[in-house]
Parts: structure tokens; sequence; C-alpha cells
């Protein structure tokens, strides 16, 4: 099977390398002001739980209530944004983010802090959903691909520095700084989009789509199995890979003995396979196809969970060599999800891509909200994380199968 065949061609080539340069650094920093949000402030958890006075399972609610937030918040904005246009959805967002991450400093119980995330996270979903449509507006197949990846190395320098900055944060002051911090970069994020992000959907190609029109367009995206496939690849992946996001936290300074700061920078080890991983997909998209490049990068992360299994069975678990699977698993992921982002939104023409991109991230953030509570139902402890860890990279590796199935069996349409 060939990479033609299992990606559409490029659909929209001759864009300048200054275009592509802006744009990359535009919706990269779009795309990494809600990610940075969820993490800046996870080494202020057990300080966050102690000013309080709630348990620390409390504290992790404020994380699934933004992951909640930002799922419905993107099923909404998507169809909207292939209806008015994507910058207003993205600025009016971008603007309730600012004011609630502003709300978030001076909230005195766990229960509003948990109500304003949701809301952090469904006005945040703007930069997230709409940023993936103006990719699809531009680019699909392979050259998606590549910008993709492109744009990913900005937004991964988001989770690898959130965590180390957060720590330096409440090192020099309270834990209400952090929120502090989201709100000015929401600021700058907003002044870019006002500045420098057209408008990507002309007024002719939009859709007004109604209720009856919405759902036959949602009923078509879950019939086609070349969008669905490889949309539950990125579904279980980020399933994976945010159970550990939410958990090591707590797991590596009450379990492991880390400090803080040292929490941060094995998180930061970790994001950083992550981008190493998502450079090495660039290396080898003109050289292997999408799918031989999501079976590389799943048999690593396959590998990394298996490490983790096998520590712990013999008893070895520590903060070295735990971390050590992670960043394999880490850098597994980095390869699997541009290909498999890819894949999916190629196969929708831009005229859907706001309903296409919302329905891959309300899912998306659906799962990564419920997926992690599940795996720690008995507790947070690294048994657990690593079981379900283990767990939903069976899901995506099935997943995997599944998508180069379909792509065998129906190669993507000609024209995208």
């Amino acid at each position: 099977m060939s990479a033609a065949a299992f990606m559409p061609p490029v659909a929209a080539p001759g864009h300048s390398r200054r275009f592509i340069a802006t744009m990359v650094f535009v919706l990269g920093a779009l795309s990494a002001t809600a990610p940075i949000a969820i993490d800046l402030y996870l080494p202020a958890f057990p300080a966050m739980a102690e000013a309080l006075g709630t348990p620390e399972s409390r504290i992790q609610l404020t994380l699934t209530s933004m992951m909640i937030g930002m799922g419905l918040g993107q099923a909404f904005i998507g169809p909207l944004s292939d209806r008015i246009g994507r910058r207003k959805p993205l600025l009016v967002g971008m603007m309730v983010f600012t004011a609630t991450s502003l709300v978030c400093t001076v909230a005195t119980s766990a229960d509003l802090l948990i109500a304003m995330r949701f809301l952090q996270g469904l006005s945040g979903a703007a930069g997230v959903v709409v940023a993936r449509a103006v990719i699809r507006d531009h680019f699909a197949g392979d050259d998606m691909t590549r910008f993709t990846a492109k744009m990913m190395f900005v937004t991964m320098l988001a989770p690898m520095l959130g965590p180390v900055v957060g720590a330096q944060l409440i090192r020099f002051g309270p834990w209400q700084t952090v929120f502090v911090f989201m709100a000015a970069l929401s600021v700058l994020t907003t002044f870019l989009v006002w500045k420098f992000l057209p408008e990507s959907l002309p007024a002719q190609e939009r859709r007004a789509m109604g209720a009856r029109e919405f759902a036959a367009s949602l009923g078509t995206l879950v019939r086609d199995a070349r969008f669905i496939a490889p949309t539950l690849v990125v579904i279980m992946n980020f399933s994976m890979l945010f159970t550990y996001v939410s958990t090591f936290s707590f797991i590596s300074q009450q379990e492991l003995g880390a400090s803080a700061g040292f929490f941060s920078l094995l998180f930061a080890v970790g994001t950083l396979a992550l981008l190493a991983g998502n450079q090495a997909n660039m290396i080898m998209i003109d050289r292997s196809a999408s799918h031989q490049r999501m079976v590389a990068g799943m048999a690593i992360s396959l590998a990394g969970v298996a490490w983790m299994a096998g520590v712990q069975f013999a008893d070895a678990a520590n903060l070295w060599t735990v971390p050590a699977g992670i960043v394999l698993m880490m850098f597994g992921c980095g390869v699997v999800f541009p290909n498999a982002g890819a894949a999916a939104m190629s196969s929708q023409p831009p005229q859907i891509a706001g309903t296409a991109s919302a329905f891959m991230g309300a899912t998306q953030m659906g799962a990564g909200g419920a997926m992690p509570a599940l795996a720690t139902i008995g507790g947070v402890t690294l048994a657990n994380m690593t079981i379900g860890i283990a767990v939903y990279a069976a899901a995506t590796a099935a997943a995997v199968v599944w998508t180069i199935a379909v792509y065998r069996r129906e190669p993507a349409l000609a024209e995208a």
C-alpha cells in the first residue's frame, strides 16, 4: 500500500515560506494556550489541596472539569466556525478564557475552582478546534502532516515548559500566580490572532447548519470509517497519555518521593520525548507511508508500557526506572498523533472541517477527562496508572490495525 493510497494528495500547494512560518507560530501559540493551562498548575496540586482544605481527589476534578469543558466547547464551536467563519469564535473564546483565568485567582473553594476550570475549558476549546479547521482549510495529505508536525513543535513546548514554569511560579508566589500567568498568555495569543490570522473560510463556502443538518453531518462522519478509525487512534492514544499526565504529579511526589521541582523536570523530559517523536515522524515522512509510521510509533509506546509494568513486577520502580518507560511511551505517541490526526481530517472536505474537528476534539477531551478517572478509581497509585495506560495502549494498537485495514480496503478520495 502506497502513501498516496493512505493519504489524499495535497489540496493547497504553493504557500510561501513566510505564510507557513507565520501560520505555524500563530496556530501553535493558539493550540498551546489551553494545553498549557492544563498542566501549568500540576506542581501546585498538593499546595492547592492544603490551601483550600480539600482532598487531592477534589483538586484532580479541576483537571477533569476543564477537559470536559474543552470537549463540550469543541462540539459547539467547531460547527459554529463552519457557519460564521473562524476568526469570530476564536477572538470571543480567547477573551472569555482570559476572564475565567482571572476569576480562578480569587477562588476560595474547590467547587468554585472546578466550575471556573469548566468555563476555562469551554472557552479555551476555541483555540484547539478552530486551529485544526484552519489547517484543513489550507492543507491536506502529507502536506497537512508536515504542517501539523511543525506546529506541534511549537505546541509541545507548552506542556514541556508548563510544569517547569509552574514550579517556579509557586516557588516565588502562591498557587494563584499560575492563573495570572495563564491570563497574560491568553491576552498575548488573542493579540496574535487579531493581528496575524486572516479568515480562512470564505463566506461562500460557509454552511448554515440547523440541528437537522448538523445531525446529518455528524451521522456522515460517524459512518465514515476513513474518519472514525484514525479518530479512535487519536482518542485512545490521548487517553493513554493523559492517564499519565493527570496522575504522575501525585505519584511522583507522594509515592516515589520527588519534589515539585523534580517532578516538573521529569515531566519536561517526558514531553521532550513526545517532541522528539514528532520530529522523528517529520524525518520519516518522505521515507515511509503514514501507516508504517503509526505502526513504528505504536510499537515503541508498547515497549515503554511493558517496561513500566516490568519494573513494578520486579519491585524496581523508582524515579529513574519509571520515567524511562514513560519516555519510550511518549516518543511513540509523538509519532502516532500527527499521522492519525491528519488521516482523519484529510478524509473530510474543508466545508465541514470545523464539525469534523469538533467531533474529534470533543471525544478526545471527553476521553481525556473520563479515562484517567476510570483507571484510578481504586486510588491514584503507580500500579493503577500503569494498568490504565496498558489497557488504553492495547486499544490504541487495535485502532491502528483497523485504520490500516480501512485504508487498504477503501483508499482515501483522490481529491480532498
